[in-house]
This record gives structure tokens, sequence and C-alpha cells, in this order.
């Protein structure tokens, strides 16, 4: 007996947050987006709206479109306005303890039989879902930042997940239009485990004063074609993300290989997160970016 989803819950308005009701409105699902206050939820609504006029300027959306995809996404201030998900979508912020606190907010006014996805990049999927009424319909759907542009979404299965709810969201990620690749249960899955080393390696090339935030950035985009430099995509993806999935590696597997670089370390510390902050390994107060190094 499979399990129709018709409609999406999401918990989390931020940057993810916000991706994933984007693309889940634009392929018809009814969306409701929760977030600890009203005003993060209408700034979310906010960000969607510039994104979906930014694709109707382009021409990938007809005007009639955005209007209709902006109505299907309804503000849910209390979390007991997703009772009647079908799929809810935790994309939190990556802290084992918050998303514990909300799967525990969550699970008793679901469904009994509605899907608990997380967006988790690194947090292993087992041990959230045991921490749920719900194993067996819990999995992991890890979207790629930024979520309408990213083609890719890593589906993680715990240990305990169903076929069931492994087909229901293989489904609901093609239906999305976007591409899934199976990754196993294990810290960072495929690419965080690839891409934060590189990411690490590039800040303690930086360091050690091997190379300037700019000779290693314009090393990489030219000499390994990559779109953005590491130092780059570290601010774009924030200080404290990376950060916390390279303890994740570290932690999970054991290995000094995956030790987070004191630098990195030291720019969280002073709050200096990357764009999202307005500093990073870049200062992003002036016209253009200024390295801080």
């Amino acid at each position: 007996m499979g399990i129709e989803i018709k409609k999406v819950g999401i918990i989390g308005a931020g940057q993810m947050g916000n991706g994933i009701a984007h693309v889940s409105s634009v392929a018809g699902y009814d969306v409701a987006l929760h977030d600890m206050s009203l005003e993060r939820i209408q700034s979310g609504i906010a960000t969607i709206n510039g994104n979906l006029a930014r694709q109707v300027a382009k021409g990938t959306l007809a005007e009639e479109q955005r209007a209709e995809v902006l109505a299907r996404i309804k503000p849910a201030e209390n979390i007991d306005q997703l009772a009647d998900c079908d799929i809810v979508i935790e994309a939190a912020t990556e802290n084992e303890q918050i998303k514990r606190k909300i799967f525990s907010q969550v699970c008793p006014i679901l469904k009994p039989e509605a899907i608990l996805a997380t967006n988790t990049s690194s947090i292993s999927i087992t041990r959230l879902a045991a921490s749920t009424d719900r194993p067996e319909r819990f999995v992991g759907i890890h979207f790629m930042n930024p979520v309408p542009v990213m083609k890719l979404v890593e589906l993680v299965r715990g240990i305990a997940t169903e076929d069931v709810t492994f087909d229901a969201s293989k489904q609901f990620v093609a239906r999305l239009g976007k591409s899934a690749t199976v990754a196993e249960d294990f810290p960072a899955f495929i690419v965080n485990r690839i891409l934060l080393p590189m990411i690490n390696e590039a800040i303690y090339t930086l360091y050690e004063g091997v190379g300037s935030v700019e000779s290693i950035d314009t090393a990489m985009r030219l000499g390994a074609n990559h779109p953005m430099g590491p130092l780059q995509l570290a601010d774009f993806i924030g200080l404290d993300t990376c950060l916390s999935i390279m303890q994740v590696l570290h932690d999970g597997l054991a290995d000094s290989k995956y030790r987070p670089c004191p630098l990195l370390v030291k720019y969280v510390e002073a709050g200096w997160l990357g764009r999202k902050t307005q500093r990073g390994f870049y200062d992003y107060r002036g016209e253009k970016p200024v390295p801080t190094r």
C-alpha cells in the first residue's frame, strides 16, 4: 500500500526551508510553512516571491503561475496546522538538539501514516529517527542550496526506514523535477563528505600562509574549473554550518583528516559566518566583496 503525498509541511522558513516550499508549490503541492514566529514565515514567503519574480523575468515561469504558486503556500504559525500534512520536512539549523525538540513537538500531531523527513546535511538519520515515534516513516531528504536552482537531492534511509516511505520520498523528489542520489547513512552522506574536507583544506591552506584568500579561490576556479572558489563557497554555505559538518565528520569517523581548521573555529567564534553576517573570508559590506585576510 503506497503513500500518496498531497500536502507538504515544512518546518523552518530560512534559506533551505523557503527553497523547499518554493519547489514543492511549483510542483503543485499544497504547502504549510512553519517557523518560530510569523515574522520569520512572512520573510520566507517574501524571499519565495522574489525568487518567483526572477523566474518570471527569465521566462521560466508565467506571471499567472507565480500567483498560483504563492497561493498554495500557507503560513502555519502554530505547529498544529501541520496535522493534515502527508509529509513534513524539517529544515531547521544543523543542530541535533534543536531537531530533536522539533520532532517531539510535531510527532504527536501528525497522522500515523505521515512521513517525517529531515533536510540534515550531516547528522545520522538512524539516530534522529530513533528519537521519534515513527522510525519506519522517517527519512533523510537532503536538498542542495539554493534549492530552486540545484538539481540534486540526497535520499538517505535510516536502518528502520521502510520501503513504502522510501518509495514515496523518491516519487516526491521526482515530481519536484530533481535527481535523487541514494546515500548510505554515514556522517555527511556523499556531497558534504567530499565537499567539506575540501573547503576545510582550503582554510588550512590560508591558515598556513600557502596562499591568500584571492589566490586560493582563483586557483580553484581557474585551475579546477569550480564555479566558485572554496572560501567564497564557505561564506555562501555559512561558516557555522561548515564547522558543524566538520565536527560531525570528526566525531563520527574519528579520523584526524576531518579535524576542523583552527582558523574556521576562530571565524565562527568572531561571529563572522559569511554572507549572512556580512563578513567571513570576505567582507560584504561594501560595493564588492573584499578578502578579510
